[in-house]
C-alpha cells in the first residue's frame, strides 16, 4: 500500500500505529505530527520514577530518534494542527502549511482537567501530564517543603508516594469520601488510605477546594468551610478530558470522545482514531466506552494500522490498568462499575491480596494488589464471561489456578449448550 498516512498526535497510540504500519508492509509515506518538542514517549513513569529522578528522560522514549528516520516515519515534533478538512483530505497547521492525506489517524489523546478556582494559575501550582510538567515541578521538590496534592486518584497518590519519600510534607485533598472512589471498592480504598498514612502522608477526605492562596507564589489551599492547608507547592490531579475539538469542528461524530467502530473508523471516510480520545465498542464487555489507559492506546493503534492496511481485525480487549505506589503494585483488570457482589481473597495486612467484583455472579473486574497470578488468570475469566464460585474465590486454601480452570470449563460448556 503506497497511500500517504498522516497521524495527528505522537503518544502511545501514534507510536504503535506507525510501527505496526511498517510491520504490516505499508510502503507509503507516514507523517506523524506531535505538538510536543520531543520524540514520542511513555507517560506512566512521569509520576513515578521520572518524577523521583531515578531515570533519565531518554528512558521514557518509545524508540530513539533515529528509529523514525530508519523506518521512513516523518516525525514532525512541535507541530500543531489548526484545522481538518475531510472533503479535501487535508490538514492546516498553525503555521498555515497544508498537508494532504489518503488516510488520517487521529490520536489526539487527552489533556488535564483544570481546577476552576481563584489562584489556579499562581507560580508553584502544577499539573502533571508531560515531561515539561515534571521538569517544572522538580526544582520545587526539596526536603521539608509542604506539598498539597488536589485529587486522590492514581496520579495524586503516585505523586504522594514519590514525594513523601523525598522528604516533603505531603497532604492529599480529596473531594469524595475515599481515595480512588471511581475505580475501586471501599475496602480497597481503605487499604490505600492506610498505606499512605503509614508512610506519613496526610489524607483529608471530603475537602472541596475553593481557592489557592498566595500573591507571587502559592502559599496555601483553602477548602469549603474555611479549612486551609499551608503549601509551598501544589500539584493538581483531578482527571483528564479527551481532545476532540479538531474532529468535532470537522463534523466528525463525537460523544465523550471521537466515536469509532470496532475497526477504529470514525464517521468520516478515510479518517480513523485511536487511544484516549476515542469512544469505542468493546465486544468483551458488550458496551461502548472511553478508556484512559496505555493498553487501550497500544491495542487500538494496532487495530487502526490493520484497518489502514486493508485487514479487518476488530478491537476486542479486556481493559486493564496499573498503579505503582511504594512497594505496592495495583493491577486492575476489567471494569467494576455496576457490581453487586464483592469478594476479598487474602489479607490486606499482608500487602498481597485480590478483590473480585461480580454482577449477579458474573465476574466483572479484579483488583490485584501484589498478586500477579490473580491478575493474569482474572483476565482470562473476564474474557470468557465466567461465573466463578464466590466461596472458592475467598478460600485462599484453594489453588487459584484450579479454581480458574473449573470456572473456564463451566463457561465454555455454557457457551456450547
Amino acid at each position: 500500500m503506497s497511500a500517504t498516512v498522516v497521524i495527528v498526535g505522537a503518544g502511545h497510540a501514534a507510536g504503535q500505529a506507525a510501527l505496526s504500519l511498517r510491520q504490516k508492509g505499508h510502503i507509503g509515506r507516514i507523517i506523524m505530527l506531535g505538538d510536543e518538542s520531543c520524540v514520542p514517549y511513555q507517560r506512566p513513569a512521569l509520576s513515578k520514577k521520572f518524577l523521583a529522578g531515578e531515570i533519565d528522560v531518554s528512558r521514557l522514549y518509545f524508540r530513539p530518534e533515529k528509529f523514525y528516520a530508519e523506518h521512513a516515519i516523518e516525525l514532525r515534533s512541535g507541530t500543531r494542527v489548526a484545522a481538518l478538512n475531510p472533503v479535501s483530505h487535508s490538514l492546516t497547521l498553525e503555521s498555515g502549511e497544508q498537508i494532504g492525506y489518503d488516510k488520517l489517524l487521529l490520536t489526539t489523546g487527552s489533556r488535564v482537567r483544570r481546577l476552576p478556582v481563584p489562584g489556579h494559575d499562581l507560580p508553584g501550582v502544577h499539573y502533571l501530564r508531560s515531561i515539561a510538567d515534571v521538569e517544572a515541578i522538580r526544582p520545587e521538590i526539596r526536603p521539608g517543603a509542604r506539598l498539597v496534592i488536589v485529587g486522590g486518584g492514581y496520579i495524586g497518590l503516585e505523586v504522594a508516594a514519590v514525594t513523601v519519600r523525598l522528604g516533603l510534607h505531603v497532604t492529599v485533598l480529596e473531594t469524595e469520601g475515599r481515595v480512588m472512589n471511581r475505580v475501586v471498592a471501599p475496602e480497597v480504598s481503605q487499604f490505600f488510605q492506610e498505606l499512605h498514612r503509614s508512610e506519613g502522608v496526610q489524607i483529608e477526605l471530603g475537602r472541596r477546594v475553593e481557592e489557592i492562596e498566595g500573591t507571587e507564589h502559592v502559599s496555601g489551599v483553602r477548602c469549603s468551610g474555611g479549612h486551609a492547608v499551608p503549601a509551598d507547592l501544589c500539584i493538581i490531579g483531578i482527571g483528564i478530558v479527551p481532545n476532540i475539538e479538531l474532529a468535532e469542528a470537522a463534523g466528525i461524530r463525537c460523544s465523550n470522545g471521537i466515536v469509532v467502530d470496532e475497526y477504529c473508523q470514525t464517521s468520516a471516510p478515510n479518517i480513523l482514531a485511536a487511544g484516549d480520545c476515542t469512544r469505542h465498542p468493546n465486544t468483551v464487555l458488550g458496551r461502548h466506552l472511553r478508556l484512559e489507559s496505555v493498553h487501550n492506546a497500544i491495542e487500538q493503534g494496532k487495530t487502526a494500522a490493520a484497518t489502514i492496511c486493508g485487514e479487518r481485525i476488530a478491537y476486542s480487549q479486556v481493559p486493564w490498568f496499573w498503579s505503582d505506589q511504594y512497594d505496592v503494585k495495583l493491577q486492575i483488570v476489567g471494569l467494576s462499575d455496576g457490581y453487586d457482589q464483592f469478594v476479598m481473597r487474602g489479607d490486606p495486612a499482608t500487602r498481597s491480596f485480590a478483590a473480585f467484583y461480580l454482577q449477579q455472579g458474573k465476574l466483572l473486574a479484579v483488583d490485584a494488589i501484589n498478586s500477579p497470578r490473580e491478575f493474569m488468570l482474572g483476565k482470562k475469566l473476564i474474557a470468557a464471561g465466567a461465573w466463578p464460585d464466590r466461596k472458592a474465590l475467598a478460600d485462599t486454601a484453594m489453588d487459584f489456578r484450579q479454581l480458574t480452570d473449573a470456572a473456564l470449563a463451566a463457561a465454555e460448556a455454557a457457551t456450547k449448550a
